[in-house]
């Protein structure tokens, strides 16, 4: 009996399983012409990280201190940038912690050696005292996130 019970669950799985076969088909993955040229694996087969064919994000600055404002302003800034890695430089995102703070990048990538700009507008209303607004770049760079920040006062209207 218990023999039997062992190979009637043993068939009803079988045919459990022939009947979930699956009609979908795996597509093949295809990247995009214009950007395949920039995808690049800096990690190698021994582990160790060959950053030398990248593309490398170096700004004037990080940082912007806009001193003190009244409440209501609108700070506007431009981070200017130069890729001085080997590859293309392509920003695939940027945002901030809020909507006040709405950056603007280059949707083309920018060639080794030629410079680009983040442009930042940071909406002070309903916001006062001390501000610090990150804006985070997300780029095919090593390490593929950097922060910039916007630093100031506001004051009350």
């Amino acid at each position: 009996m218990r023999f039997s019970m062992i190979f009637l669950g043993i068939i009803l799985l079988l045919a459990a399983c022939q009947q979930n076969k699956s009609t979908e088909k795996i597509e093949e993955v295809r990247v995009n012409p214009d950007f395949k040229d920039i995808i690049r694996n800096p990690i190698q087969v021994n582990k160790q990280i060959d950053s030398s064919e990248l593309a490398v994000m170096e700004f004037e600055e990080k940082v912007f201190v806009f001193d003190t404002v009244i409440e209501g302003t609108i700070v506007n800034h431009t981070f200017n940038f130069k890729n001085t890695g080997a590859a293309p430089l392509l920003i695939t995102n940027a945002r901030s912690t809020c909507g006040c703070t709405v950056p603007h990048w280059p949707e083309k990538p920018i060639q080794p050696n030629e410079k680009g700009t983040i442009k930042v507008s940071f909406d002070t209303n309903d916001k006062e005292h001390q501000q610090i607004k990150p804006i985070t770049i997300f780029a095919n760079t090593l390490p593929s996130e950097t922060v910039l920040k916007l630093k100031g006062v506001v004051l009350p209207k």
